[in-house]
């Protein structure tokens, strides 16, 4: 049976989706440009043609639309461990195959060339590095909450464990795309899902690393 077509959201909410986006990719456009601290709010809000209040209807701050791409990548990633089955995958195995998932789902156009920009910024950016670890904090507790709320989790002692398997899923994924952002080219979300698996394989290798003194 073919699926229905998904009906279009109301012109309200496609307005409002063109308005972020505009945001979005100005931002990264001047910041890339200027420096992140070389631009700002009211300039941002300028090119846009929007007005500060618009802007805070969207964004906290600066590094809020800076970076934009991962945190709704990592959004998709709590809408998808919301439906992910209980099958008796291990619990690292299943983060890793809802955030390939929510790969997958990122828009095709242009979500992969914002997330790159969006990266190389934070590279050079101090305040969207912290930004991002308070981010990752919540999304964490946010993802701790599904996990309580949909799995038994057998041979652990719940929130510890889960929280450590959410730890090195993030430690992957930064592994898996600071690789992707520093290839020459084939910047698709296919292959960042490439270098996620890729860099998952490698855990248990680390894990038995031993430090031997040097001759």
């Amino acid at each position: 049976m073919t699926p229905e077509p998904t009906a279009p959201l109301p012109l309200r909410e496609r307005k409002k989706l063109r308005t972020r986006q505009a945001l979005i990719d100005a931002a990264l456009d001047l910041f890339g440009t200027h420096g992140f601290d070389g631009v700002t709010l009211d300039g941002l809000c300028e090119a846009v043609e929007v007005s500060k209040r618009t802007f805070f209807r969207y964004f906290d701050s600066k590094e809020d639309v800076a970076m934009a791409p991962t945190q709704d990548l990592w959004a998709a990633f709590l809408d998808v461990l919301k439906t992910s089955p209980a099958d008796g995958r291990a619990l690292l195995a299943l983060f890793e195959d809802a955030l390939a998932e929510a790969i997958g789902r990122m828009p095709a156009d242009g979500w992969a060339e914002r997330a790159l920009a969006s990266r190389r910024l934070a590279s050079r950016t101090p305040s969207m590095d912290a930004h991002g670890l308070a981010f990752c904090d919540r999304t964490t507790r946010s993802a701790l909450a599904v996990v309580e709320r949909r799995f038994t989790l057998r041979g652990c002692r719940g929130e510890p464990h889960a929280r450590l398997a959410l730890d090195v899923l993030v430690a992957v994924f930064h592994r898996a795309l600071d690789a992707w952002v520093a290839q020459p080219s084939g910047h698709t979300p296919e292959d960042l899902v490439r270098r996620l698996r890729a860099t998952g394989a490698e855990l248990p290798r680390a894990l038995a690393v031993t430090a031997e003194p040097r001759a």
